[in-house]
């Protein structure tokens, strides 16, 4: 199969590898793309990446991607935790959406606790470091394939 996958990152997430290493680790947002864009290459489907700290620009980009994208891999950083308006936009892409976290909100605070766009995601993959990219793409290949 062939096809783009959006590769959607939201408020803070540019600072990967310099904000919280602690929590977080060392990679830079650079190097979870791409890593996450050579195993797209490698099954043959191409990714489009966009890093934002504005909401309305993850959602205008949600919308585009219902003409261009046959899935999409998210981690909205906070705005996992309070956009209603993002859900919404994702409610309405009919391919994959697979919700992605480096670490595991289950285990944090309690507000990080709570996933707005969690029922609109075919799955959450959470807690596993930069491997949780490397395992989102291997679920949008797995689902996009029928395997």
């Amino acid at each position: 199969m062939s096809g783009e996958i959006l590769l959607l990152s939201g408020p803070n997430l540019d600072q990967l590898g310099t904000r919280s290493p602690d929590i977080y680790g060392t990679s830079t947002l650079a190097q979870h793309v791409a890593r996450f864009d050579s195993l797209a290459s490698a099954a043959g489907y191409s990714v489009r990446h966009l890093q934002s700290n504005f909401e309305g620009d993850l959602i205008e980009a949600v919308r585009d991607a219902r003409e261009r994208s046959v899935a999409i891999v998210v981690n909205a950083g906070a705005l996992t935790h309070s956009s209603w308006a993002l859900a919404d936009a994702l409610g309405a892409f009919d391919g994959v959406k697979i919700e992605v976290h480096l670490t595991n909100p289950a285990a944090r605070e309690p507000f990080r606790q709570v996933s707005t766009i969690a029922a609109v995601v075919n799955g959450t993959i959470a807690g596993f470091g930069a491997l949780s990219y490397d395992l989102a793409f291997d679920a949008v290949h797995r689902l996009l394939e029928g395997s």
